[in-house]
């Protein structure tokens, strides 16, 4: 994806919703509300509850695949977008105005942070695995 700041130079880097930068809930809630829907409208056309596309949005559950299917197909992006950010897909939210170089490195700045917090969400998780394993092998 190309930005052009401020001060007219274009600037490459990821995309909006590239791997690096979002996460599988990151893309089905970008691609729901791109396709103006709300959450218990595509409960309701997916025949699933609110919680569950909550859950799903939330990075707390995955789809089974058959609901992969049918959710990329509602939202008019492929299946292998929603889970990598890679093929057809949204490209990012329209931009009305060319933001400042300021703006732009603050928004840069808060992907990078979520991109980690995301990384060290999953090595807790594995710690957790693990520190279960170990109490279970004590008792």
């Amino acid at each position: 994806m190309s930005t052009t700041p401020e001060n007219g130079q274009e600037t490459d880097g990821p995309g909006w919703y590239d791997a690096e930068a979002t996460t599988f809930g990151d893309r089905v809630t970008g691609a729901r509300e791109a396709a103006g829907l709300s959450q218990a409208e595509l409960a309701k056309r997916l025949g699933v509850k609110v919680k569950t596309v909550r859950g799903w949005e939330n990075d707390q559950a995955e789809p089974r695949a058959n609901k992969l299917q049918m959710l990329a197909g509602m939202l008019g992006v492929s299946i292998m977008w929603l889970l990598s950010g890679e093929g057809d897909g949204l490209d990012g939210p329209d931009e009305h105005h060319i933001l400042s170089e300021d703006m732009t490195a603050v928004l840069t700045d808060l992907r990078k942070l979520k991109v980690q917090q995301a990384r060290i969400a999953e090595e807790m998780g594995r710690l957790e695995k693990r520190l279960r394993l170990v109490l279970a092998k004590d008792l």
